[in-house]
């Protein structure tokens, strides 16, 4: 069984944001839900998130509940398979014919673009 410092070396994410009504920052491990603290300077912020990372991951460890690994040490195959009903299959066929291009070349245009929209209007409204 690895500890708490065999994580604490992981390369885990780290958002630190500006608070907007209060005084300092607050940091978070997208990765470790529920992994959060503060601090008034971005100083004491990231000392007190060390902090809170490595009692999250003790107490993890102490309660049998699976850590995860950071993303990017995952490996990622570039596939995944999905079930779309018939019509979508037939009108992305379509589509892709017409603008000349593969259905999978579409398919990961069409992904893109509305990954990045999703993702800007998530962070625009925070």
């Amino acid at each position: 069984m690895k500890d708490a410092e065999y994580y604490m070396d992981l390369p885990y994410r780290m958002e630190i944001v500006k608070a907007d009504k209060e005084a300092g920052y607050t940091v978070s491990f997208p990765e470790l839900r529920g992994c959060l603290t503060s601090g008034m300077t971005i100083q004491d912020a990231v000392r007190n998130a060390e902090d809170a990372k490595r009692s999250w991951f003790k107490a993890c460890i102490e309660e049998g509940i699976e850590i995860p690994l950071p993303d990017s040490l995952k490996n990622f195959s570039g596939q995944f398979q999905i079930r779309i009903p018939k019509e979508l299959h037939r009108k992305l066929y379509m589509h892709s014919r017409d603008s000349g291009v593969s259905m999978n070349q579409y398919c990961t245009m069409l992904l893109s673009m509305n990954d990045n929209a999703i993702h800007e209007y998530r962070y625009r409204k925070q």
